[in-house]
């Protein structure tokens, strides 16, 4: 933020004011700054839904169609690597495959290289949807970075950045 623009006072700040004055012993800051992330991250997901929602996925959904996108041609991933890469279960991922695989935007079938697997493909429907929704929600996250310009944008990132590679 500029030096000589007061920053806006946020619930988290109330928060904060309320801890000060009955624990003025705590050192705050680290609630300061999770309880905002938290907070940013349940607003921007239900933004992000809302975003995915005229393409007929949901965030969960939309993950599993981005990350066979991002895998390049022939957009193929076996369950257990899409499992990995998004840190599902079996289970949850079986419910997301078999949601997306009715609704025609990708398809299982068996592996070629291992008679036991499977590996699941985008199809051009899928390969179609995936590709608009992610401009959408790209222009929802855009939007909120608005706030901020070039420099603060990329301090954030770097920020963020330093800060979850502390938590591995």
């Amino acid at each position: 933020m500029n030096a000589g623009r007061q920053q806006p006072h946020d619930p988290v700040d109330a928060i904060i004011g309320q801890w000060a004055a009955v624990r003025p012993d705590l050192d705050t800051r680290a609630m300061e700054v999770f309880g905002r992330i938290h907070r940013l991250s349940r607003a921007m997901g239900d933004l992000m839904e809302k975003a995915y929602e005229p393409y007929g996925v949901s965030r969960g959904e939309f993950d599993v169609l981005a990350t066979l996108r991002r895998s390049g041609e022939p957009y193929t991933l076996s369950p257990r690597q899409l499992s990995a890469t998004l840190m599902l279960t079996t289970g949850g991922m079986t419910g997301r495959l078999d949601k997306l695989e009715r609704a025609g935007l990708l398809r299982r079938s068996p592996d070629p290289h291992d008679r036991r697997g499977l590996q699941v493909t985008l199809t051009e429907k899928g390969l179609d949807v995936i590709d608009r929704a992610v401009g959408a929600g790209l222009a929802v996250q855009t939007e909120a970075l608005s706030h901020l310009d070039d420099e603060q944008a990329g301090q954030l990132a770097g920020l963020l950045r330093e800060l979850l590679s502390g938590t591995r």
